[in-house]
């Protein structure tokens, strides 16, 4: 019965290391890095029927050679179904980083697997920044897409034709452009905290407004400003004439009432010489 037992309790021990050979590293873990923002990455453990989670630690540069080559877990990676980690806040210094991961089973885990080499991201891919520019009128100006806080501009502009006589520039504003020419303008990215530029983006060229156009519309606009001029001297003149008219040869306006009162009485008036000169006429027959 003893031996039974002990034979029992083996199998059982050698059930369990089977168990936990079934969970296998992950494996395939690579970094891809672009503009500063950094993502591991590695092949997913199958298990049929179970979720596989994953947990992701790092160790920099000081973790290695001051904290007895501590590993720091990333809590936004801590057992996570999905196969994609970004490290882009844990990612801090322009140091080695070694970074590994590990998938887990309920109580079951697999050993740690462990990225080839280590991950600095002065290895970052930098691109030329997506660009848009506009002929504003004269007025060459060039829109750039915010690409965070790490990341400033070179932008180079010339007059077509003139390549040799480059202009740099880090604002919106270029220049003034004069009428009928075409201006060029290509940009590039720098990242001062590792020191480097992404190559140039491709060249995108316009024409300042054309000289004819323009003169056409500013003739417009200067003829309809010089008609609301001589308007405006014609209405003041006018209304100069009617201030002296009045100053001088006021003319008197009577209140309707007694205009009515002075009808009534040229009425009532020429009725009485009408009744005067009726009886008149009739003492006349009478003598």
């Amino acid at each position: 019965m003893y031996l039974f037992n002990i034979y029992l309790f083996i199998y059982l021990f050698l059930g369990i290391l089977g168990e936990d050979a079934l969970l296998p590293s992950p494996q395939n873990i690579s970094i891809l890095s672009t503009n500063m923002r950094h993502f591991l990455t590695w092949s997913p453990v199958t298990i049929q029927g179970e979720t596989v989670r994953y947990s992701v630690e790092f160790q920099g540069e000081y973790e290695r050679e001051y904290a007895n080559e501590s590993w720091i877990p990333i809590c936004e990676c801590s057992l996570i179904t999905a196969t994609v980690c970004n490290i882009t806040e844990d990612i801090s210094a322009t140091v080695a980083y070694n970074l590994r991961v590990r998938a887990d089973i309920g109580a079951r885990r697999s050993q740690w697997g462990t990225l080839k080499g280590f991950f600095n991201r002065i290895t970052t891919s930098l691109t030329p920044p997506p660009m848009k520019v506009i002929a504003d009128g004269y007025h060459l100006l060039v829109e750039l897409k915010d690409m965070g806080p790490a990341f400033q501009f070179c932008v180079l502009y010339w007059k077509k034709g003139q390549e040799s006589r480059v202009n740099v520039s880090s604002t919106v504003h270029l220049d003034t452009m004069e009428a009928g020419h075409d201006y060029c303008v290509k940009a590039q990215t720098y990242v001062e905290t590792i020191n480097r530029s992404s190559s140039f983006s491709q060249t995108q060229c316009v024409r300042a407004q054309g000289g004819r156009s323009l003169w056409l519309v500013t003739a417009m606009m200067s003829s309809a400003g010089f008609a609301l001029a001589a308007l405006t001297l014609l209405f003041l003149a006018w209304k100069t004439s009617k201030i002296f008219q009045y100053s001088c040869c006021p003319i008197a306006v009577l209140p309707d009432t007694l205009v009515t009162s002075l009808l009534c009485f040229i009425f009532f008036r020429m009725m009485n010489i009408h009744r005067s000169m009726g009886q008149a006429k009739k003492a006349d027959t009478c003598i």
